[in-house]
């Protein structure tokens, strides 16, 4: 076994340039099977660019890609999804006029082999109907089985959205701010949330919110101008006078205060 094949996900001096503006500059970044990782950042930092590219919404400059051993630079996002990963996105993408059950059952029909078998019946499909069942108990979406997606709270969409996303048996979970624009509740479950369906899989995460990060991660990537300045455990991150003076400044400070008093 290589290097390269004991990570789930590993990134090789991989770069991004729209014109003469270099975004993605030199990222170096091997993330362990089963590892949870967080990457934070100010704004304009790279994050979302960095997860396009990982996920072949747009190619890199120059620099490698690999998923679990096996590059994937030039393939195409749904290729990259048959090969094992898969991504939520900073704005709710469900099928919005589709019910809840409808939505986690197209999720899941790839990955079981009906491709584009549209003659079927999908009501008599009973490994595709018990795996969106198994899916809606999952997200705690029982009791809104055959509710029209577009009529759920922001909340329950995100969790759809979650459901949609392991729904295809992805062992890479990519989730872009998971948490934005949730009530501090709401957030706390869907830490627990995020924890629970991705238990055994390998996650990245894109957040801002420092509570989750520090609640959820095993490690963190910091992103300042497309480079990773720091990759840690969250202790060694929150220590580190490097990234507190680059991102975290004053709200580590005021923690750390807080946490003395």
């Amino acid at each position: 076994m290589s290097a390269t094949d004991s990570f789930a996900l590993e990134l090789k001096d991989l770069r991004k340039s729209f014109g003469k503006t270099e975004i993605i500059r030199g990222v170096n970044l091997s993330v362990r099977h089963g590892e949870r990782v967080a990457i934070i950042g100010p704004n304009g930092a790279g994050k979302s660019t960095l997860f396009n590219l990982i996920s072949g919404r747009f190619g890199a400059s120059s620099g490698e890609v690999y998923l679990n051993g096996t590059p994937i630079n030039g393939k195409k996002p749904f290729e990259i999804n048959r090969l094992g990963l898969s991504r939520s996105f900073q704005i709710t993408n469900i099928f919005p006029k589709l019910s809840v059950f409808e939505n986690l059952r197209c999720s899941v029909l790839w990955s079981l082999g009906y491709k584009y078998t549209f003659f079927r019946f999908l009501a008599s499909l009973d490994d595709a109907n018990a795996r969106a069942n198994d899916l809606l108990k999952m997200i705690n979406l029982e009791k809104k089985h055959d509710v029209l997606a577009m009529n759920l709270t922001y909340a329950e969409q995100r969790a759809l959205e979650i459901g949609i996303t392991i729904g295809g048996g992805a062992n890479v979970i990519l989730l872009d701010e998971p948490t934005a624009g949730m009530s501090k509740s709401e957030t706390t479950r869907f830490i627990s949330l995020i924890k629970q369906v991705t238990e055994g899989k390998t996650l990245l995460t894109v957040e801002h919110d420092m509570g989750v990060v520090f609640g959820l991660a095993d490690k963190i990537a910091v992103v300042v101008y497309g480079e990773v300045i720091a990759f840690d455990t969250p202790e060694a991150v929150r220590a580190n006078p490097r990234v507190q003076e680059a991102y975290l400044g004053s709200a580590v400070a005021d923690e750390q205060a807080g946490e003395q008093r």
